[in-house]
Formats: structure tokens, C-alpha cells, sequence
């Protein structure tokens, strides 16, 4: 398969997605959080298969897309911010669907101006034996290509292929991709020595497979130490974030409970204090009847002796 045909292919499967996501509805949150899961894979794929061959070695070969490739690659920075917030956020969030709208517009864009100009462009000018050769390297990316969003890393060669290809991508560049043009050639050799340090001949031509296989066991050796390392630093940020994590969660959890235990307490003391005062309002309500009611007695006898004297 060539390459313009794969990253076709590419867009009609995420291109199904959205539309399956529009379908969904308001309160498909189970559904909309694979479909977007599927849709965050295919697009970090998509994004790191184009960043770390197809935009370098067209740029190179192609002198009317290099413009095109620059506003592809901020496009794609775009997008790769959208899908980092999106990946592992809840689809019963007020702004979820609005991102994943906004999302789908611009990744429709990027689509129509690759596939109306820029990939027209690339084809009249590499041919069918490139593009097919371009192709190869392009799945073979693909399978160790990234399945999450980083928009914080490189989007060009070298860091990108360092952070984000693995050793069967440089295989296939150094093998295949070579001889596309002398203008590859120079591109692909400026990638090696970024990676590798070692000084590497432009020649006129692709270079004899026992060198390009040499080349491409140094790059491979050097890519899967720095995998390895970005691998372990992963790893401990991750393990640091899962402390945090806990130490924040149990923090609210015991201020929860001293909140909770305050409230108790403030409770009891109000219950206690308003039945002493109803005890005591009891008592005093009972001492002034008594006292009224005595009164009441001694001036009724008082009338009543009042009147015996009158009569």
C-alpha cells in the first residue's frame, strides 16, 4: 500500500468514529468513552507516523508542500492538546462534547487540505515505486507508534523519532526510504547522525543493504536506550503521581472526618443546651403559675370579706 492510500485509509476510520460519536446520544456516556478512546489512538498514531516520516521526507523531496508541512504540524499541535485533555476525561463532563465538536471540526479541516492539496502534490511529483516504498515505512511506524497524545514533545525529527518511534522505524527509513530521491537521501542521513552522533556519506545513490543494515543496528541500539530511559522516568513520575494521588485523597479524607466529628459535637452540645433550657423554661413557667395562682386565691378572698363588711 503507498503511502497517500495508507493515511487515506487513516482518515475514513477516524472519520467513521465521528460520525458514530454524532450519532450518540446525550446520555450515551458508556458509548462515547470508547469511541473517543478509539479515536485518541488512532489519532496519536496517525500524528506520529506523519510527524516522524511522511512531513521530513516530503518537505525534502517535494519543495511546494514544505509550506503546507509546517501549518500540518500546528494543526496536529492543536489537536494533540485537544486529545490529551480528552484522553480519561469524564464523557459526563459539562465541556466533553463540546471538546470532542471542536475536535472534529479541526481534523476535518486538517483532512480536506491534505487530501485536496498537499497529497496531490506529493504523488505528481514522487510517483507510484516512492510513494510504495514510502508506504512500507509508514506501517511499519505505525506498529510502534504511540497510542496517546503528547504535545509536549518533539514533532520533528530527531526528537520525535527518539521519543516516539521504535527500532523497526528506523529499520524500514534506513532500508526503504533512502532511495526515494537524493533529496531523502540527504534527509534521512541528517536524522542519523542527529540520533546516532556517527557521520553518515550523501551518497548519489541508496546505500549498499550490508552498510544500511549496519546503520541501522547502531540507530536501533541507541533508540531502545532512550526508550528505555524515557521508559523509566515514566515510571517513576508515574509512581510519584499515584503518592500524590493517595496522600491528597487520604488528607481530605481525615479532614472529612474531623469536619464530620465537629458537627457531631456541635450537634450534641445545641441538643443538650435546648432541652436545659426547655427544663428550665418548664420550671419557671410552673413557678409563676403557682405564684398567680395564689394570688389569685388571696384577692378573691380579700373581695369576698370586702363585700360582707359593705353589706
Amino acid at each position: 500500500m503507498d503511502a497517500i492510500t495508507l493515511l487515506k485509509d487513516d482518515h475514513r476510520t477516524v472519520e467513521e468514529l465521528f460520525k458514530r460519536f454524532e450519532r450518540a446520544g446525550d446520555a450515551a456516556h458508556a458509548e462515547k468513552r470508547e469511541l473517543v478512546g478509539r479515536i485518541v489512538e488512532a489519532l496519536s498514531k496517525h500524528a506520529a507516523i506523519e510527524e516522524q516520516l511522511f512531513y521530513p521526507v516530503t518537505r525534502e523531496t517535494v519543495p511546494e508542500v514544505r509550506d503546507l508541512a509546517l501549518e500540518s504540524l500546528e494543526e496536529h499541535h492543536v489537536v494533540k492538546w485537544v486529545l490529551s485533555e480528552l484522553d480519561g476525561m469524564d464523557p459526563a463532563a459539562e465541556r466533553y462534547d463540546a471538546k470532542v465538536t471542536v475536535l472534529i471540526e479541526t481534523v476535518r479541516h486538517h483532512v480536506e487540505e491534505e487530501e485536496s492539496d498537499y497529497f496531490p502534490k506529493v504523488r505528481d511529483e514522487l510517483g507510484t515505486a516512492a510513494l510504495e516504498r514510502l508506504g512500507e515505512a509508514l506501517q511499519s511506524a505505525k506498529q510502534g507508534a504511540p497510542t496517546h497524545p503528547h504535545p509536549r514533545s518533539p514533532d520533528t525529527p530527531p526528537g520525535n523519532i527518539v521519543v516516539g518511534a521504535g527500532a523497526a522505524v528506523v529499520d524500514k527509513v534506513t532500508d526503504t526510504v533512502t532511495g526515494v530521491a537524493q533529496g531523502s537521501v540527504t534527509a534521512i542521513a541528517d536524522l542519523i547522525e542527529a540520533v546516532t552522533g556517527a557521520k553518515i556519506p550523501r551518497p548519489t545513490s541508496p546505500p549498499p543493504a550490508p552498510d544500511a543494515r549496519r546503520v541501522a543496528a547502531r540507530v536501533r541500539e541507541d533508540v531502545t536506550d532512550a526508550a528505555d530511559r524515557a521508559g523509566a522516568v515514566a515510571g517513576q513520575a508515574r509512581r510519584a503521581g499515584e503518592q500524590t494521588t493517595r496522600a491528597v485523597a487520604g488528607a481530605v479524607r481525615d479532614t472529612a472526618d474531623d469536619v464530620a466529628d465537629a458537627a457531631r459535637e456541635t450537634g450534641s452540645t445545641a441538643v443538650a443546651g435546648a432541652k436545659a433550657t426547655g427544663r428550665t423554661a418548664q420550671r419557671s413557667a410552673a413557678r409563676t403559675g403557682s405564684t398567680a395562682k395564689k394570688s389569685a386565691k388571696k384577692a378573691s378572698s380579700t373581695a369576698k370579706k370586702s363585700a360582707k363588711k359593705a353589706s
